[in-house]
């Protein structure tokens, strides 16, 4: 079959093919009940015609079949009490966090994780196969720019992170270790991420230390499981997920390159989190410690109904349950402290060991699919393209912390929300996750940096304090919280996380915009006449 299909990509200079290798294709489609692919072959041009062969020649159909039986077929749709019964959280001694540790505990974990990154064991793993549709842009997230003073995109952030922890590493042992930086796109934005990075000399990066790859790419179905063609001569596809990431790693020689670099321990996370901390080690030394292989950074929920997905243990077996998938009685049940029982939030923020990622997609270690139902674009009898005004397919993909139940060292950090975990997924038409309130989280997370280091805020004398409004719509009561933010941006060449900032603003008053850069970058600095400083510069 392989043979029909790679003759037939080759005849891209004459409209006649082999019959023989044509209809052992029929019969390879009819087999799989996908003949209906070549319903417009006759009609279409030799290169139509190679496109379409390779299309698929590309495809798994068995695999697709399968993924159509269990989604789909087999679905089990148990009743919300089942799932319940099977719910567990995450055991204690699994559970630790920021505000579970003493500062010497915390000290310990840091230490480990940093002296991990110098010995060049640390990589950090970014999720961007995502465009910016829902922002307003058509663009990948990472080069979206929330209106910081400094008008760094995400990109720039978090590469300039890498550099600071590399440079902390350094700091403490004397050795000049690099954390590769992997970065998975889709197809749509891994042309133009390798140019915005070229463009912008890779933000200091050595090139390198970075790799641009694709996910994997699935063929949109029907309900009744029918592969979509988008035109007479192209299959409808769609990025396999973030899940998609095991078999990227496995398939485009990812693993290969980490092995070869000596890398034992990967951060994974999503792009769209403007406070993220890539490579964090104090979340690489408390996994380290634990002598975990799978990990997951949580947030405590703020409301039982509050929508995001919650790691816990389900028949023995670590998970994430969609917070829609569990019944409201569980949802609010609590603790003797008062603390939701089920209170571990996803934020897509995960640590793997480079033995555990080869591990997966052989064997039984395979992720199970999912469906999304779409609006898919589709060809017509008449072989135009046709673009449905309501949902007419099915898209299927798989999650990466679906990895969670391969993993018999599995363990949970938890982290503050308000320094760690502000998403950035739409435009600011809507109420939460938007660049406001992206912006907002920094502004309010650098002034923190800066009282934590000695520093004060006269707020009396502040006039360019905006309110951030924490109410939630995932509670019937409201929740309101409105606090004050000045503009204060620090850059991440001068801080990772809040340290070495005393000798900068300790003592100081600060009354309006704080802007603290390095060095590397432009300066602004402005004191007024009783000595308070509007802004500041590292030098």
């Amino acid at each position: 079959m392989e043979t029909a299909i790679r003759n037939l990509c080759q005849m891209t200079n004459c409209l006649k093919m082999p019959s023989a290798d044509l209809e052992d294709l029929r019969r390879h489609l009819s087999n799989h009940g996908q003949d209906h692919l070549l319903q417009f072959w006759p009609r279409l041009t030799a290169d139509q015609r190679s496109q379409l062969a390779q299309d698929i020649g590309a495809v798994d159909f068995v695999d697709v079949a399968t993924a159509y039986r269990d989604t789909v077929v087999n679905k089990q749709n148990d009743e919300v009490g089942n799932l319940d019964a099977k719910l567990e959280p995450i055991p204690d001694e699994l559970h630790e966090g920021v505000s579970r540790c003493s500062a010497r505990q915390l000290d310990e974990y840091r230490e480990i994780g940093l002296r991990e990154i110098a010995n060049g064991h640390v990589a950090a793993l970014l999720l961007a196969g995502g465009q910016g549709t829902r922002l307003g842009v058509t663009y990948p997230k990472g080069m979206y720019d929330v209106g910081l003073p400094s008008h760094k995109t995400l990109y720039q952030l978090q590469g300039e992170r890498l550099l600071k922890l590399e440079e902390l590493a350094e700091k403490l042992t004397g050795k000049n270790g690099t954390i590769p930086w992997y970065i998975m796109t889709s197809e749509h934005t891994m042309e133009p991420t390798l140019e915005f990075f070229a463009n912008h000399n890779y933000f200091g990066l050595q090139r390198e230390n970075l790799f641009v790859f694709e996910q994997y790419m699935l063929p949109c179905i029907t309900q009744e499981g029918k592969i979509i063609l988008e035109s007479p001569f192209k299959i409808a596809k769609a990025p396999d997920g973030n899940g998609g990431l095991f078999r990227a790693l496995q398939q485009r020689g990812i693993l290969e390159d980490m092995i070869r670099r000596g890398i034992k321990y990967v951060h994974v996370y999503c792009v769209d989190n403007i406070l993220v901390k890539m490579a964090d080690p104090v979340f690489i030394g408390y996994c380290i410690s634990k002598g975990a292989n799978c990990a997951a950074k949580v947030v405590e929920k703020v409301a039982p109904t509050e929508a995001v997905g919650v790691v816990c243990r389900v028949g023995g077996k670590f998970q994430v349950v969609e917070y829609s998938e569990i019944s409201s009685t569980t949802a609010q049940k609590r603790n003797a402290d008062g603390r939701l029982t089920f209170n571990a939030g996803n934020i897509c923020s995960h640590f793997f060991t480079v033995d555990f990622l080869r591990q997966i997609g052989s064997g039984a270690k395979r992720l199970k699919y999912h469906i999304a139902q779409k609006k898919i674009p589709y060809v017509g009898e008449d072989g135009k393209t046709v673009k449905p005004l309501k949902v007419n397919g099915i898209k299927l993909e798989k999650f990466v912390f679906d990895v969670f139940v391969f993993s018999d060292k599995f363990a949970a950090w938890e982290v503050h929300r308000e320094a760690e975990f502000s998403p950035l997924k739409n435009s600011d038409d809507a109420p939460k996750d938007t660049p406001t309130t992206a912006r907002l989280s920094l502004y309010a997370l650098h002034r923190q940096f800066i009282e934590d280091a000695g520093g004060k805020f006269d707020d009396g004398k502040c006039d360019s304090f905006v309110s951030v409004d924490l109410q939630t719509n995932d509670e019937k009561k409201d929740i309101e919280e409105k606090s004050p933010v000045v503009t204060c941006e620090i850059s991440p060449l001068v801080s990772y996380a809040g340290e070495g900032l005393e000798e900068l603003v300790a003592g100081k008053t600060f009354s309006g915009p704080v802007i603290i850069n390095s060095t590397r970058e432009n300066v602004t600095s402005n004191r007024t006449n009783n000595g308070t400083c509007n802004g500041t510069s590292h030098s």
